[in-house]
C-alpha cells in the first residue's frame, strides 16, 4: 500500500481532536528511541496490544523496549467506542461451526478473562477512566429481536452467561428511547470505559514495572533472525523476541500479516452535553450497539454527552466533513437531536480480519503478533498482550487457541482487498438501508 496509514489523517506525534484527548490527560512524552539498545524483547505498537505485552513482561523480569510511531494510545485503541463486549467478535454459534464445540468454549472461556483482565488492571492501578456496567444489543425488526433471544438462551444455557437477559419492546424502550429499536439484550458483565484514559493508565504502568517505552519512534526497517534488529530513524533495537502489535498501522512491515488483517476506519462524535435531556437517549449509564452490519454504538459520557459512533467509509482518508457522516446515521436512531451541537468529530484506523476475529500467530520462532481485532479490541487486544507475554515465557496454551483460528487472507491481496471492501460494504449498507 503506498499510502502510510500512519499519517494519511493524522499529524506526527498530535492526538486527534477527539472529546478522549479533550477529557484524558496523557503521561508525560516518552523520549523518541536515539542510539543502539538491547532488549530481550522488542514490542512495535503503543496500542492496547502492545502497552499490555510490555506490561505483563516487566513483570515477568524481562527486559522490554516498546516502539511507537505516535504517542501511546494514539490509534483505535485511544479512539474507539470504548465498549468491553463479552464473548469474541464472532457469535458462539458461529465459533462452534468454525472451531468445534471444544475450541469455542476456550474461545468463550478467554473471552471472559479479558474482561476481568481490563476491570482487574483498572483496579489495580488505579486508572480513572470511568468504567461502568452494561452493553444492551439493539434489534430493528421482530425478526432480529428473536434471533437475538435464541442467541441468549444459548448463551445461558451452553456458556452458563447469566448476567444477559433478553429485552422485549418495552423493556428496550424503557431503555433506550429509539423510535427504531423493537427489542435486543443486556448484558451486565459487560461495559464501558473511557478507551484513551484506559491506554494512559496502562502506559504508566508498563513504565512503573520497568519497561523502557518510546514515542515518535516509527520503525523503518526489520532484520529477522536468531537475533532481531528494529530500526528506527535515530536508533536501533536488538532484541531475542519480537512482537508485532501494530493493528491497522502495519503498513509493509510483514506481508503475511498484511493479507490477512485489513485497516478500515470508523468515525464517532461527541454532541453538547445533553443534561435533562440525556435520559431521552439512554436511562440508565450503559453502552449500546446495533444490529445492523454497519453497526451504530453509542453511550453517554460522564459529562452527559452523546458519543455516538457510525458511518461509513470506502478508502483511507477520513471525510472531510466526520461530524456530517456521523450526524445522519445519529439522527435516524434519534430524531429529536436533529438540532444537537456536535462539539466534538473524529476518525480512527481499526483492522479486520475476513472472519472477524483477531488474528494471533507465531510468524517465525521468535516472532508473534497480534491484530486484526475488528471493533472488539478494549477486551481482545488487552488480553492479546497478556497471551503475548505468557508465550514467550513458554505458556502458550491461550496464544495456541487463538492461533488456531482460521484466517482466509481477503481476496485480491492488499493491492484488491480495498475497494472489494468498499463494495462488500455498499452492499451491506443498502440492505441495512432496505431492511433486508
Amino acid at each position: 500500500m503506498s499510502m502510510n496509514l500512519l499519517y494519511a489523517n493524522d499529524s506526527k506525534g498530535i492526538y486527534p481532536e477527539s472529546w478522549y484527548a479533550a477529557t484524558a490527560t496523557p503521561p508525560p512524552p516518552f523520549a523518541s528511541l536515539k542510539g543502539e539498545t538491547r532488549a530481550d524483547v522488542c514490542v512495535i505498537g503503543g496500542g492496547f496490544t502492545g502497552l499490555s505485552t510490555a506490561l505483563h513482561l516487566a513483570e515477568m523480569g524481562r527486559k522490554v523496549v516498546l516502539l511507537e510511531a505516535h504517542r501511546v494510545g494514539f490509534g483505535a485503541s485511544g479512539r474507539n467506542g470504548g465498549q468491553l463486549g463479552s464473548g469474541q467478535r464472532m457469535e458462539q454459534d458461529g465459533l462452534e461451526r468454525l472451531v468445534g464445540s471444544d475450541d469455542a468454549h476456550k474461545l468463550w472461556n478467554l473471552a471472559e478473562e479479558a474482561k476481568t483482565l481490563v476491570k482487574s488492571r483498572i483496579a489495580q492501578h488505579d486508572i480513572a477512566c470511568h468504567y461502568q456496567p452494561g452493553i444492551a444489543h439493539a434489534c430493528f425488526s421482530d425478526r432480529e429481536v428473536k434471533t437475538e433471544h435464541n442467541y441468549v438462551s444459548h448463551l445461558q444455557e451452553k456458556y452458563n452467561h447469566n448476567e444477559i437477559r433478553s429485552l422485549n419492546r418495552d423493556a428496550m424502550q424503557a431503555l433506550c428511547p429509539s423510535p427504531k429499536y423493537v427489542g435486543g439484550s443486556l448484558d451486565m458483565s459487560a461495559g464501558h470505559l473511557h478507551p484513551l484514559a484506559f491506554a494512559f493508565g496502562l502506559a504508566e504502568a508498563a513504565a512503573s514495572a520497568g519497561a523502557s517505552l518510546h514515542e515518535t519512534s516509527e520503525v523503518t526497517k526489520i532484520n529477522r533472525g536468531p537475533q532481531i534488529t528494529v530500526q528506527t530513524n535515530e536508533g536501533k533495537v536488538i532484541a531475542d523476541q519480537l512482537v508485532l502489535a501494530c493493528n491497522g498501522y502495519l503498513g509493509g512491515l510483514e506481508p503475511k500479516v498484511a493479507s490477512r488483517v485489513m485497516p478500515i476506519n470508523n468515525f464517532i462524535v461527541a454532541t453538547e452535553p445533553l443534561g435533562a435531556h440525556a435520559a431521552k437517549v439512554l436511562t440508565q449509564d450503559i453502552a449500546v450497539a446495533d444490529s445492523k452490519f454497519v453497526v451504530n454504538y453509542f453511550r453517554l459520557s460522564h459529562d452527559k454527552r452523546l458519543l455516538f459512533g457510525g458511518g461509513e467509509s470506502y478508502g483511507y482518508r477520513f471525510p472531510a466533513d466526520i461530524a456530517a457522516t456521523v450526524r445522519k446515521p445519529m439522527e435516524e436512531i434519534f430524531p429529536h437531536l436533529k438540532d444537537v451541537r456536535i462539539d466534538h468529530a473524529w476518525g480512527g484506523t481499526l483492522a479486520i480480519t475476513m472472519k472477524r476475529m483477531p488474528y494471533l500467530r507465531q510468524l517465525a520462532p521468535n516472532i508473534l503478533t497480534a491484530s486484526g481485532y475488528s471493533g472488539h479490541g478494549v477486551g481482545t487486544a488487552t488480553h492479546a498482550g497478556q497471551l503475548i507475554a505468557l508465550a514467550l515465557a513458554g505458556q502458550s496454551e491461550g496464544f495456541d487457541t487463538m492461533a488456531r483460528v482460521p484466517a482466509t487472507p481477503f481476496p485480491g491481496g492488499p493491492r484488491l482487498r480495498s475497494p472489494l471492501l468498499a463494495l462488500a460494504m455498499t452492499w451491506y449498507a443498502l440492505r441495512d438501508r432496505l431492511g433486508l
